[in-house]
């Protein structure tokens, strides 16, 4: 071997560990170029979503506010800003029709929360073969037309008129199907997320009863997705007009269009309102599900046999003794590894 080899064999590992501006200095470049024109169509499409709602809501807000001599005042505006103290017909009629959604909207959660909740647990665990078929029946109200529905529920609802009474509440009962579908996927996400079995499996092994492993193992664990739920459920409450009109009772919405009747301006206002709080509760939904997932990464989670000071031990699965339960675990058992004895 040639003086000229030992030199190029030594120089060779230098310059294998060196980049070279083909392979390190031009990647980054077009990464970075990427970043850029990424972030730069972000903000494009957001700006024309923005663009496409905020037409329809700035108009709505032009014409209730605009005269004909072209002046503008907030006259349409009064029963709304004054909806508790007002008494003309319009107020009244706004504010019966605000209270029945607001009921209607704490009934259909609580009776939509408390059907699918047990219910998709106890397939999770102990018959997951259905999950299929409960899916299929929960997507039905999508595929019938509310028309359809009227027909069918209308002997249901005069039967419900005889017994209880022609309250509109009582909508609560469709309104809880007809917000089927899309609860049911936000809470199937939700599930989907943890390992339902083992945790309830972990959680029954350190003496926890069932009610517990729902209240306290799997309902904290799917909080963001309960938050969604209730948040469209809401969302499709507030905007519900066909069943309630064809049924003959009175929400927000059959507010809107009585109201409309008689001034066209105060509906027009009325519906600003309207679609600006259900869109801020579901902007706020977001960050709901944001602010979770950071808190998770900040905090952690707590492992097996934490150091004193630390988080508390926990058991199997990453679940901790349950308050007042007993652990049915026994003592962890040493080997001695000269005398052969077990001690604990």
């Amino acid at each position: 071997m040639t003086a000229t080899d030992l030199t190029a064999n030594a120089a060779a590992p230098e310059r294998a560990g060196r980049p070279t501006p083909s392979a390190g200095g031009r990647p980054k470049k077009l990464r970075a170029g990427n970043r850029r024109k990424q972030a730069v169509f972000r903000w494009v499409v957001v700006t024309v979503v923005l663009i496409f709602f905020a037409l329809p809501l700035i108009a709505l807000l032009d014409f209730s506010t605009r005269l004909r001599n072209g002046s503008r005042n907030w006259d349409s505006w009064q029963p709304i800003i004054h909806l508790a103290t007002a008494t003309d017909a319009a107020s009244q009629e706004i504010r019966a029709g605000l209270v029945n959604s607001l009921y209607l909207v704490v009934l259909t959660i609580a009776i939509m929360l408390v059907i699918l909740v047990p219910t998709m647990v106890w397939v999770r665990l102990r018959v997951p073969k259905l999950r299929r078929a409960m899916e299929f029946i929960s997507l039905l109200p999508l595929t019938i037309p509310a028309v359809v529905l009227v027909v069918g529920l209308a002997p249901i609802y005069r039967k419900i008129s005889n017994i209880l009474s022609i309250n509109s509440i009582w909508l609560c009962f469709v309104y809880a199907i007809l917000v089927l579908p899309f609860a049911y996927r936000s809470l199937d996400a939700g599930l989907e997320g943890i390992d339902t079995k083992t945790l309830s499996e972990a959680a029954r092994s350190l003496g926890a009863s069932w009610g517990q492993v729902l209240f306290r193992i799997v309902l904290p664990n799917i909080k963001s997705a309960l938050i969604s739920a209730c948040f469209i459920s809401l969302a499709l409450v507030f905007g519900e007009y066909t069943i309630a009109s064809l049924l003959g009772r009175k929400n927000l919405q059959t507010a809107v269009f009585i109201v409309g009747q008689g001034d066209a301006k105060t509906a027009a206002g009325l519906a600003l309102v309207a679609l600006l709080f259900v869109f801020v509760l579901l902007f706020a939904l977001s960050f709901v599900g944001n602010s979770r997932r950071r808190a998770k990464k900040v905090t952690g989670t707590p492992t097996v046999g934490s150091a004193p000071g630390g988080p508390a031990p926990v058991g199997p699965a990453g679940i901790a003794p349950l308050a007042g339960v007993e652990s049915n675990m026994a003592e962890p058992i040493t080997a001695s590894s000269t005398t052969g004895t077990r001690t604990t």
